[in-house]
């Protein structure tokens, strides 16, 4: 090896160094405001016809973070880290799926329905399914949902949301779902 790329090498490692020892701290400051927000499963189907169909099941949390804003008459909206894993399947052919990804959270002091959205990038552990094929295992999902908490410490949750791969892919069918779940709030 000669000079020239062990001096690179050293730089490099030099910046990845200060990137960590920067990143870190930063954490540090931020992890005093990150709070676990709830945790619980959901379950959701896609019906394509007699007999076929995807369905989905996932446990998941949500972090609260530092960043949220008071839009005036006791509403409320909060940035959140969403984060999944679980299973995707049609018909024996199954994969595992992980998400993890910003959203955001409205709602109302006092009113138990709340509103959210968000956008995740998306892995499977498989890509080619039965009717489907979407092209690469790395995909981004994006859902719309309605929260409602029947008690201080439980909420019911549907969500509408579609998993594609934003055209990185040739094959870019798509998929969206209906899920339904149920979480602990912390």
């Amino acid at each position: 090896m000669n000079f020239a790329k062990r001096t690179s090498f050293r730089f490099i490692g030099a910046r990845a160094l200060a990137v960590g020892f920067l990143a870190s701290a930063v954490c540090g400051c931020l992890a005093q405001s990150i709070r676990l927000e709830s945790a619980g499963a959901r379950f959701g189907f896609y019906p394509t016809g007699a007999g076929s169909g995807f369905h989905q099941a996932e446990g998941f949390v949500n972090w609260t973070l530092p960043w949220d804003w008071d839009l005036g008459s006791l509403w409320r909206l909060r940035s959140r880290v969403d984060a999944s894993l679980g299973w995707l399947g049609e018909s024996g052919a199954d994969a595992a799926i992980a998400t993890v990804g910003p959203s955001l959270w409205l709602g109302r002091e006092g009113f138990p329905l709340s509103f959210e959205g968000g956008v995740s990038p998306t892995v499977l552990t498989r890509s080619d399914f039965i009717t489907k094929d979407f092209g690469i295992p790395f995909q981004f999902t994006s859902h719309i949902g309605i929260n409602f908490d029947i008690a201080s410490r439980i909420r019911f949750s549907y969500r509408f949301q579609h998993m594609s791969n934003a055209s990185l892919s040739r094959h870019n069918p798509g998929l969206n779902m209906n899920m339904f779940g149920v979480s602990y709030l912390f």
